[in-house]
């Protein structure tokens, strides 16, 4: 009974595709082909269908009649089956071989996990330029039958998969160019050194949160390893060594990277990190994302070369000898000090000068309140002046008005005069004024 129950409630991809692209709840646009049902459908309507179907979170667990299928998939591109309950190859590969166009397929968050894809069904796949497996937790020996299977394969993603290590397949897959493997519990490169060998053409490599602590090879095996790869992402990684930063220079064709939270930067500001990184890898022109200018990049080799510069001689990098034969020994930059500072002034108020030291980070409100105080002068409130003693017989006293506005942001400079005006009341009227 149960068995029968189950069998009642399995979802299949063509009934899901019916009740989605039926003409009431998916409308007519761009892109979107109208088919009539075949003769002897369940589906007895037309469907308004796209080249890309989305068909996630269905509760999908077989895929129903092949003709079906056939006839309204003939025209699809991509086709989105994450977050369904496929557990068996042989209902995949129902779908996909009566979709013979297919270029894209999404099978992310279905339970893979304890199926395994029989080698002799899986040239229904060939046509594939770009395939998702993220979070099945696919066998390695399904992912190798699957790209041994699929000649013109791109892009493969298996983030989420749980793979501490990689298996290694008998026949590389030559045409992929990005791997994206996120999100794994790799740590050793020996595992990531097998990337290279089952995907020799890789030029974009995803390894971000994964817990690779080094890169422990030859500058000879390196340049074999991923001859083709322009990226690589090690994002969150474990590196922990500027040795490993170095050997990324060993990769031919590289010239994007990125290495944000690793150990080995911690320690530094966010200037230091990026400066010492690019100073690093003379071959990069996007460093985490942001293109580097020429300009970025000497400043970037000049601070490398004035930070390291007193350290002692067996603990200089060995970039730091190229760099200075390219720019010299270069003498420390002069610290500039901007903060504000105090100085002294002459404040007059009528016949009375006192000489004052004047904080030049606080504001005129404040100074108004210290001379109060200092001049005994009454609560009836002051005007202040400010006298430039070199520019004073072209410019005259400028009134200190703006209470919120720092002293400094004057120019005032020792020597210089502050006039006091007590406010007198008027005795006009506002409507004689």
């Amino acid at each position: 009974m149960e068995s029968s129950s189950d069998e009642e409630e399995a979802r299949t991809f063509v009934q899901v595709l019916g009740e989605k692209y039926n003409p009431e709840n998916f409308p007519y646009g761009q892109g979107v082909v109208v088919l009539s049902s075949p003769p002897g459908s369940p589906i007895k309507d037309r469907l308004f269908l796209p080249s890309a179907l989305v068909l996630n979170h269905c509760g999908i667990t077989k895929a129903g009649d092949r003709t079906d299928i056939a006839a309204f998939c003939a025209h699809v591109l991509e086709l989105d089956l994450s977050h369904n309950q496929f557990n068996d190859w042989g209902e995949i590969c129902t779908i996909v071989s009566n979709v013979p166009h297919l270029d894209f397929l999404n099978l992310s968050m279905n339970p893979l996990s304890s199926v395994k894809l029989d080698p002799s069904m899986a040239d229904v796949f060939s046509g594939l330029r770009r395939l998702v497996l993220i979070n099945t937790h696919i066998s390695w020996d399904s992912v190798h039958t699957l790209t041994q299977n699929t000649p013109e394969l791109e892009e493969l993603f298996l983030c989420l998969n749980d793979y501490s290590t990689v298996s290694e397949s008998q026949k590389s897959c030559p045409s992929l160019r990005l791997l994206q493997i996120t999100e794994n519990q790799l740590q050793h490169w020996a595992e990531v050194r097998k990337l290279g060998s089952i995907y020799p053409s890789l030029s974009t490599l995803v390894l971000a949160n994964n817990s690779v602590e080094s890169v422990d090879d030859s500058q000879e095996t390196l340049q074999l390893l991923f001859p083709n790869l322009r990226s690589i992402n090690l994002n969150n990684s474990g590196l922990s060594k500027w040795e490993d930063i170095e050997k990324l220079n060993f990769f031919p064709k590289l010239e994007d990277v990125k290495a944000k939270g690793i150990p080995l930067l911690q320690p530094y500001t966010t200037h230091e990190r990026r400066s010492l990184l690019l100073a690093q890898l003379p071959s990069v022109v996007v460093l985490n994302g942001g293109a580097v200018s020429h300009g970025e990049r000497e400043d970037a080799e000049r601070f490398f070369i004035r930070y390291y510069q007193d350290c002692p001689e067996q603990e200089l990098p060995q970039r730091y000898h190229i760099l200075v034969s390219k720019y010299g020994h270069l003498a420390p930059l002069a610290e500039v000090d901007l903060s504000p500072r105090s100085t002294m002034v002459d404040v007059r108020c009528g016949e009375k000068v006192e000489p004052v030291s004047l904080r030049l980070e606080q504001t005129v409100a404040d100074l108004k309140k210290q001379l109060k105080a200092l001049l005994q002068l009454p609560t009836n409130g002051i005007r202040l002046f400010y006298i430039d003693r070199e520019m004073c017989s072209v410019l005259g006293p400028e009134e200190l008005k703006c209470g919120s506005r720092a002293l400094h942001s004057y120019g005032i400079r020792d020597g210089d005069e502050i006039l006091v005006v007590p406010k007198v009341k008027s005795r006009c009227s506002s409507s004689d004024i």
